[in-house]
């Protein structure tokens, strides 16, 4: 197995709630409740640390409320590596209702200090020379310029490690610039970075087609009940998810960028790749948390997903969402 190097810039503590149906200005009654750390590079690594891999986790993480991050990384068997910062990290409230809709409100974290990403940077130089691949993954701090991020991805690149990137908005389109190994945007981040709506395939492979002429290598598309689209230097597959009942759709793009890490890390044929990836992610949200690879129901899922060259004889351009 590989050793994994995951980055998480802006921390959370998430507390996921199941509801029946949501009345707002009403006492509403919520059944599965979760409150647990979170953030895409945390979330990340727990799944690599669940399919074997060896896992440390960095990035900045707010002394104020640490201690249910650190109990998190001791029970996931995951390395603690983060700098520490002054202030709290963010809390979270997700509200999940039947179907899938989830309503996100999200607090406030802390301010990056001046010297955050120096302390950060020196802190990857002694991690990377160890490591086999890099996550960075997630929104940014208060005060954290998108520069930044692409300073990261430009230290990893020089030490030759590859850089899969999950970020949006401003932080999606410094990371792009400085070319990561992939990038896995769902389609509202890849519309915000092409500033079009992605009303169609076309418009994604248009999408796709751009950031790959910047010189990314992979870019892996989540669209929801609509699968996954992956273009990679040597073809383009796309997925169907099989049917399942969604409860929360929180966690599975960062399962699905576990899978896919998993795989390629491997050596595994492309459309092995993807089908495994894409059937975790299925997994994952027909509960909240993340996906679980040893869960009674992934054999079965992984039979259901279906793999297929794109563009193919049997696919459409349907709108993917």
């Amino acid at each position: 197995m590989a050793n994994i190097l995951t980055v998480t810039l802006n921390p959370a503590l998430d507390l996921s709630v199941e509801i029946a149906d949501l009345t707002l200005g009403e006492v509403n009654r919520t059944g599965n409740t979760r409150l647990e750390p979170a953030g895409k590079g945390i979330n990340v690594a727990r799944v690599l640390a669940r399919l074997g891999h060896s896992v440390t986790v960095t990035g900045l993480l707010g002394e104020a409320n640490v201690t249910a991050f650190e109990r998190l990384f001791a029970a996931e068997g995951l390395q603690d590596s983060f700098v520490r910062v002054p202030g709290q990290n963010r809390i979270n409230v997700k509200v999940a209702e039947p179907g899938g809709r989830v309503t996100d409100l999200n607090g406030p974290g802390f301010r990056m200090p001046a010297d955050a990403l120096q302390r950060l940077e020196f802190r990857l130089a002694s991690l990377l020379p160890d490591c086999d691949a890099v996550v960075i993954g997630g929104s940014l701090p208060e005060g954290f310029p998108p520069s930044g991020l692409a300073e990261l991805v430009q230290q990893a690149n020089r030490a030759g490690k590859p850089v899969w990137l999950d970020a949006s908005g401003e932080g999606l389109k410094a990371g792009v610039e400085a070319g990561p190994f992939a990038v896995k945007p769902n389609t509202d981040e890849l519309s915000g970075w092409a500033g079009v709506p992605l009303k169609d395939m076309a418009a994604v492979e248009t999408a796709i087609a751009r950031i790959r002429a910047r010189g990314v290598p992979h870019v892996v598309v989540s669209m929801g009940a609509g699968g996954v689209l992956w273009s990679s230097p040597t073809d383009t597959l796309r997925s169907w998810v099989p049917p399942v009942s969604v409860v929360s759709t929180v966690c599975a793009g960062d399962t699905l960028l576990a899978g896919m890490l998993h795989g390629v890390l491997a050596c595994q044929p492309d459309d092995a790749v993807l089908t495994f990836a894409t059937a975790l992610s299925a997994e994952c949200v027909q509960h909240i948390g993340v996906g679980n690879p040893q869960a009674p129901d992934f054999s079965s899922l992984l039979q259901q997903t279906r793999v297929q060259p794109w563009p193919g004889e049997n696919n459409t351009g349907e709108m993917p969402l």
